[in-house]
């Protein structure tokens, strides 16, 4: 999921290594990725050609590199993002990332990734629905077993929006440079 991360932040632009780290962590609302995640996929990033390398001068005087997606680069992060398991369909960041680079999909490829995690949420809802009624649950678990409910509920809503969107807005170009 990184390297997906990686690779669309660059579809906004050149940037450097520090802004694609802290444009990860504000995706996600977590701390900025590791230099020992982030440079390494930006190496194998530019040996496979996805990705070019330039140096320019930094506000400091310093030298920094700046990172471009190629061509190639793009088309790897679109079929990558096409590339949706049942094992991504069932985790919340897998799915939302991709409704994120919806725009790089054909509508049918949108509706293939919807139809997957809506066929996960609904085994979801239908297996707390089981537990629920299994055994008689008050307090704690009882307001965990509300809560992921109403979130499957919500989010299946929220698909059932995404699905009337995806269908009609055909895919666009984003911005590539090398």
């Amino acid at each position: 999921m990184n390297d997906l991360l990686i690779l669309a932040l660059l579809l906004e632009g050149p940037q450097h290594g520090y802004a694609l780290k802290k444009g990860a962590a504000t995706i996600f609302g977590s701390r900025d990725m590791h230099n020992n995640l982030v440079y390494p996929l930006l190496r194998r990033f530019v040996q496979q050609k996805w990705v070019t390398v330039k140096k320019t001068r930094g506000e400091r005087g310093q030298t920094r590199q700046v990172y471009s997606i190629t061509p190639a680069g793009r088309e790897a992060l679109v079929n990558r993002v096409r590339e949706f398991s049942e094992s991504d369909a069932e985790s919340r960041e897998q799915f939302s990332l991709r409704v994120g680079l919806f725009d790089v999909l054909a509508p049918a490829e949108r509706m293939a990734i919807l139809e997957k995690r809506k066929a996960y949420l609904d085994r979801h809802a239908t297996q707390l629905e089981v537990i629920a009624g299994r055994m008689p649950m008050t307090g704690f678990p009882a307001q965990v077993v509300a809560f992921l409910s109403s979130a499957a509920q919500t989010e299946l809503s929220w698909i059932e929006k995404l699905k009337k969107m995806a269908a009609s807005k055909p895919a666009k170009q984003t911005r590539s440079t090398s």
